[in-house]
């Protein structure tokens, strides 16, 4: 089984992914995005989006009731059931879900976020969670029937009640849960960068240690994903790779050798 990662920005090719699920041959799961969709749809809706940094520099999206209600229209809505059409338009049976579904990603609701205002600390409260389990009798059940899971937000919190959470840690939990041994994330990039200001200085390859070196000294949003993908290799990925989900063939170019691999 091949795990995907699909981000969520304007420019990822869905059709292209669409077309390289139908030539595998072997059953994939995907994990997607919609952040450029959902910033879009918050600034027509005059509700955009806001961000919080914590006391120890890990930025994320504030996410208050009506924040929740655009994320799920933009996540589990319009990009979700735009790709399910676009992956039965080239023959992959596909079948779009939350982690509300059927109980598919459960998790424990944050208790808040530390940050900084004005030079004092206070606890920001919202509605996000972190994963903690995975309904793997229902995603095995999907993949052995034939079917493709296209997943996303909003996950389940300790009390049924939905919170938003971050979809690499989704990811790991998957890999962890399902034993994947190779999982791809698509993204607006070539692949990890050594520059973020040069699309050529792409790392080629990286070992465990020096993932693990790099998520200690990056800050904001990728200090988060470098840390789940650090997560992944430890807990038995023999492969991660980050590629570009612009390309034209965005999986295709990942599984022939192009982007930043990961070992253990």
């Amino acid at each position: 089984m091949l795990l995907v990662k699909v981000g969520g920005g304007a420019t990822i090719n869905l059709p292209g992914i669409a077309r390289d699920l139908a030539s595998l041959d072997e059953p994939a799961l995907v994990v997607h995005g919609a952040n450029a969709c959902r910033d879009e749809l918050a600034q027509r809706l005059g509700q955009p989006t806001q961000t919080v940094t914590s006391v120890s520099g890990v930025s994320s999206v504030l996410t208050d009731q009506d924040a929740l209600d655009i994320l799920t229209m933009a996540y589990a809505g319009l990009v979700n059931k735009r790709f399910v059409q676009l992956c039965q338009q080239e023959g992959v049976n596909a079948v779009g879900l939350t982690g509300l579904d059927g109980g598919l990603v459960r998790g424990r609701r944050n208790a808040g976020i530390r940050v900084n205002d004005n030079g004092k600390k206070r606890i920001v409260r919202d509605h996000s969670g972190k994963p903690e389990s995975i309904n793997e009798e229902l995603l095995r059940w999907l993949l052995d029937a034939g079917y493709t899971p296209l997943l996303t937000v909003p996950i389940l919190d300790e009390d049924n009640r939905a919170v938003s959470t971050e979809n690499d840690s989704i990811v790991a939990l998957l890999q962890k849960t399902l034993g994947a041994r190779r999982v791809i994330h698509l993204i607006e990039a070539p692949g990890l960068l050594e520059d973020r200001d040069d699309p050529s200085s792409v790392v080629a390859s990286l070992r465990l240690s020096e993932l693990e070196a790099r998520s200690r000294t990056t800050r904001g949003r990728l200090q988060r994903k470098l840390m789940a993908l650090a997560t992944m290799t430890a807990s038995g990925c023999d492969e991660i790779v980050i590629a570009d989900g612009r390309s034209e063939s965005p999986l295709g170019g990942a599984l022939s050798g192009e982007g930043t691999r990961i070992r253990a």
